[in-house]
């Protein structure tokens, strides 16, 4: 069953990049804004007279902390009428429609595997919201890889916060990698996500074909998960041990 429409209230825009924006939004009606990690919200747009083409989703950015306020990290896009809008005309004190939270790109219920965070762009949102909710809530978990595919080091989102969840969650692992970065640096990885869980996975065999139990997690560009998936049951992974989610 649909949740029913809601609203809105931007309080507060931030620019994370040159092309990557911020949004916190409050829900008044609602004392606590209740989601789990990996889930996405539908916002309800004044771009266009029929309802589906006014429809944009995004994955929730921020953990559920029991207040009524949620974040959502957007990229701005040349051609898309949805962040037009979003960049162009909200500011904070606008209402935006909203209907959420849905989805089922969330954690298992026990996390006996290792964990592997695959993304690119503004597909860290739902990762960022997972890892702050192991952290927060001791959930006890293998080792956790967010691997964290971007162009260049201006790309990154959340960069410095990841960085240091890094020294205050054991076992966690922030490993962005760079595309088309030009800088030489010891501390730059370059290259796709891909070369990196194939480097970790076959890093932990203790012998040959020895499968290393382990739970995908892909979220990202099409073109990005359609290699992933592929590669990864290449590896001799099933398909239930890859969760995805689209973006574009």
């Amino acid at each position: 069953m649909l949740l029913p429409w809601v609203k809105g209230i931007v309080i507060r825009i931030e620019q994370e990049n040159s092309s990557t924006r911020r949004f916190w939004i409050q829900v008044p009606e609602m004392e606590t804004f209740n989601f789990k990690p990996g889930q996405f919200v539908t916002l309800d747009l004044p771009i266009h007279e029929k309802p589906n083409k006014r429809w944009r989703s995004y994955s929730i950015a921020s953990w559920p902390d029991g207040s009524n306020v949620f974040e959502l990290v957007i990229v701005f896009l040349d051609s898309g009428l949805g962040t037009t809008y979003l960049f162009n005309e909200v500011l904070p004190g606008v209402t935006i429609m909203l209907r959420g939270p849905a989805g089922v790109f969330v954690l298992p219920e026990k996390l006996e595997k290792d964990l592997f965070l695959i993304c690119t762009g503004t597909g860290v949102a739902p990762f960022r919201s997972m890892v702050h909710h192991i952290k927060n809530h001791g959930i006890v978990y293998q080792s956790i890889y967010l691997i964290f595919g971007c162009r260049k080091c201006s790309d990154l989102l959340y960069g410095s916060e990841l960085k240091n969840l890094e020294n205050e969650i054991p076992r966690f692992h922030y490993l962005p990698t760079f595309s088309q970065e030009t800088e030489d640096s010891l501390e730059v990885r370059k290259g796709y996500v891909h070369a990196v869980y194939e480097e970790i996975i076959a890093g932990k065999m203790q012998f040959p074909q020895q499968q290393v139990p382990a739970h995908f997690y892909l979220c990202g560009w099409k073109k990005m998960i359609e290699e992933a998936r592929l590669r990864i049951m290449a590896m001799g992974y099933n398909k239930k041990d890859i969760h995805f989610e689209l973006y574009g």
